[in-house]
């Protein structure tokens, strides 16, 4: 099978279901922006996290497949992509997540810089690609139904993703870099 097809040739995409939309449609938007955040999370994955953060992120790179196949269906026809869509508790399952790997880590008393391992730096921009999927969504769902669970998931993990950043620097024994406002003049 060869990967160009050309129908997207004329600037146009199709959704699994049968409708064709432009390539810069609000729902192609954000199962881009879910994409490019499982590749950056890929990206971070590849740095060397540790055990304890990288298993967790190999089940969000799964979830994120499950969630670019459901945007990039039409409306109405997920049912037949033949598996589970994203519910209430995976995102309980993310919650879990970061309690347990918050649990050894320093009290947040300022907000931190990104930055750290080159893990931890690709985690922080995981951390905001996931930020922009969420108000991509946000966009989606103001053309068409977007799922609660979809929007709920997908900020869960962008604090998952904070949170697994700062874990990956403390077992690295790097502190995170607290950031100082500017004093007035």
């Amino acid at each position: 099978m060869k990967i160009y097809t050309r129908t997207g040739d004329d600037g146009q995409t199709g959704l699994y279901g049968g409708a064709r939309v432009d390539k810069d449609d609000a729902r192609v938007e954000a199962y881009g922006s879910v994409d490019e955040t499982n590749a950056v999370i890929g990206t971070a994955r590849a740095a060397g996290l540790p055990a304890s953060v990288d298993s967790v992120l190999a089940a969000v790179q799964a979830d994120l497949f499950v969630l670019g196949a459901e945007l990039s269906c039409v409306a109405g026809k997920e049912g037949k992509l033949g598996m589970q869509l994203l519910g209430a508790d995976d995102a309980i399952r993310l919650e879990r997540a970061i309690d347990e790997a918050e649990a050894p880590l320093p009290e947040l008393k300022s907000f931190v810089l990104p930055g750290g391992t080159a893990g931890a730096a690709a985690l922080h921009h995981a951390r905001t690609v996931c930020r922009r999927a969420e108000r991509r969504l946000l966009s989606a769902r103001r053309t068409g139904p977007v799922r609660d669970d979809v929007l709920i998931y997908l900020n869960r993990l962008s604090d998952l993703l904070f949170v697994m950043a700062r874990r990956a620097n403390h077992d690295a024994r790097i502190e995170d870099v607290p950031w100082a406002p500017r004093k007035a003049d």
